[in-house]
Order: structure tokens, then C-alpha cells, then sequence
């Protein structure tokens, strides 16, 4: 299902991207999934016309289960609650940066974010943010260079909420959900570069997703 809301959904299109949004799960099985869909008549993969790799792209079929996966998210975020397993922080991290960052309010200058996850370990417990050149990006190393804040996301499922637009970012901050250490003035401006979900999400290459102002499709699972 993770695979293809990424790529019917949030108009994935190469196999870097489908990943960043599938953690824990390894390329390797990653690879044999979208055979798999490609099998089963839902997902097309095409060589790239510019260099090596390949393009996954939905058939009328996969396109037409779109509404089906919809449906189901709409369903999940009326009656369904949200677990620490749905919420992982780097998937709500990607999320946010990818689909949901308001560029106009970023700042010029560069500036890095490192969110730890206190309750994870290993490769996957911390990430980073790097405006730049007025973008954004998620990174998985350290990409070099002094880090203007640090936020701690205590409570997954608060730091989901508040990207799914259910909690305040100050109710999560007064909670201990999340930490944010550093300048001041940046970090009361860091909540303020997620644009609301009631814009919809912005689809990679431009595809535009069914249903498209609905925030259910942006849930995780």
C-alpha cells in the first residue's frame, strides 16, 4: 500500500524517491514489489530516457486503484487511530519537506535542522534539514556545516498529528512531544514553513492525485 500511494498517490516517478518514503523497508525487497506490481498490470517501468535507472508509472489500472487507496486513508483517518508504527518521524519529516514545505517562508540563508528521535536507534534515529538556496531537503547524514536547531521528537504520533493538522505545534511543544533547542526567532518560525493541509499536497512531476485537497491522502500507512 506504501508503495503505491508513493507512486499513484504523491506521483513518485524514480526508485530514490519511492524509497525515501518506504523506511525500513530494503531495496532489495523494494525492487521485488515493483515487479510484482508490474505483474499484476498496476505499475509500468520504463528506462529512463536520460541516463541509467528506471520510471514506475501507474496504468490506467493502478491510476483507477487510486481512488480505492483514497477512500481507504479518508476511512482510516475518520475511524482508525494513529500507532507509533504508522507515524515513523522520517516518513512525517519526508512528508512534510517533499509534499507539504511553503518555500515562500523559508529563509535565504542556509540553515540545517537536526530532529532526533530518542526513541529509535540505529541509522534511522536522526535526520536533517537543509534549506538552501531557497529549497529544501531531507538528509540522512550530516551534510556539513553548523546546525542552527535541533528538535526532538519525543511522541511520534504528536509529530504526526501536527503535520496531519490535529495538533498545535505549541500543544506539542507545552506536551514535551517535541523539543525545539536553538535561536529563538527560528525556531518559532520552523512550524510556520509546513502549508496547511486544506492546500492539498504538491505531487512530484506535477501529477496531480485524486481527490487531490483531501489530507487523508497524506496519511502513512
Amino acid at each position: 500500500m506504501i508503495i503505491l500511494r508513493n507512486i499513484v498517490i504523491l506521483g513518485c516517478r524514480t526508485f530514490n524517491e519511492i524509497a525515501d518514503g518506504a523506511p525500513g523497508l530494503s531495496r532489495g525487497l523494494l525492487s521485488k514489489r515493483l515487479r510484482e506490481l508490474e505483474r499484476a498490470g498496476v505499475l509500468e517501468i520504463r528506462p529512463k530516457p536520460d541516463g541509467p535507472g528506471s520510471i514506475y508509472q501507474p496504468t490506467q489500472a493502478g491510476r483507477e486503484f487510486a481512488e480505492v487507496m483514497v477512500a481507504l486513508q479518508h476511512w482510516g483517518s475518520r475511524w482508525a487511530d494513529l500507532t507509533p508504527e504508522q507515524a515513523h518521524p522520517g516518513v512525517v519529516l519526508w512528508m512534510w519537506v517533499t509534499f507539504y514545505l511553503d518555500r515562500d517562508r523559508l529563509p535565504r540563508r542556509r540553515v540545517l535542522v537536526r530532529f532526533d528521535y530518542p526513541t529509535l536507534s540505529g541509522p534511522g534515529s536522526r535526520g536533517w534539514l537543509l534549506v538552501e538556496r531557497g529549497d529544501a531537503e531531507v538528509c540522512e547524514k550530516h551534510p556539513g556545516g553548523e546546525e542552527h536547531l535541533v528538535v526532538v521528537i519525543a511522541d511520534h504520533v504528536a509529530f504526526a498529528k501536527w503535520h496531519l493538522g490535529e495538533l498545535r505545534w505549541g500543544d506539542a511543544l507545552r506536551s514535551g512531544a517535541i523539543e525545539v533547542h536553538g535561536a529563538r526567532t527560528l525556531a518559532r518560525n520552523l512550524p510556520t514553513w509546513h502549508r496547511g493541509h486544506q492546500r492539498g499536497p504538491q505531487p512530484l512531476h506535477g501529477v496531480e492525485s485524486p481527490n487531490h485537497s483531501n489530507s487523508a491522502a497524506a496519511r502513512f500507512a
